[in-house]
């Protein structure tokens, strides 16, 4: 899944941005709306982490510009404000999702991972694919009910395919979805 980190504060940036890469997902950290805007108009993101207090402008006018143009890409917004009416608003306003400053890294992958399955159109965290079952949420996988090791960047692979069954995955799609701005891309087979 490639993601955009929309997020001004150095350190949480940073952990955000390292946590969501431990992932095994593509992170492009941009630190301002008008940086966010030029990323958006190139590359086809899957999840959007929005802070709402950037120093060009608001997080909310980005989140309701792109619903009016009819993005459906899904939006979590990351903020220290939690005022119930601020919630009400960014949730009003289009966003999937809202998260509170601070906020344990844990919690994020959990609803990264809830907001992945909902837009691949499968709630369920639990899939069963004759002998292999695999449940999303705790990146978990038996095979014949063996438990099965991968690698962050083989779970991405697998949860970019189960997000499109019986489709067909250009390895360019599978290739945005890992990899960032500025990463070089390991030779995939």
């Amino acid at each position: 899944m490639r993601v955009l980190l929309i997020e001004d504060d150095r350190v949480l940036g940073d952990a955000v941005r390292d946590h969501v890469a431990s992932l095994g997902y593509g992170v492009d950290w941009m630190k301002t709306l008008d940086a966010a805007r030029q990323a958006i108009a190139t590359v086809a993101y899957e999840l959007v982490l929005l802070d709402l207090h950037l120093p060009d402008g608001r997080g909310l006018d980005l989140l309701r510009e792109l619903r009016r143009q009819g993005s459906v890409v899904p939006i979590i917004i990351l903020t220290a404000q939690d005022q119930i009416a601020s919630r009400i608003e960014g949730l009003n306003s289009g966003a999937d999702d809202y998260l509170v400053k601070p906020f344990d890294l844990t919690e994020l992958s959990a609803r990264v991972a809830a907001v992945a399955r909902r837009y691949g159109g499968n709630p369920n965290p639990l899939l069963q694919l004759g002998d292999v079952d695999i449940d999303l949420a705790r990146r978990f996988i038996l095979v014949g009910g063996k438990p099965v090791d991968l690698t962050a960047r083989e779970w991405a692979v697998l949860e970019r395919l189960l997000r499109h069954p019986n489709a067909m995955v250009a390895k360019s799609a599978i290739e945005d979805s890992l990899y960032e701005f500025g990463a070089g891309i390991e030779k995939m087979r």
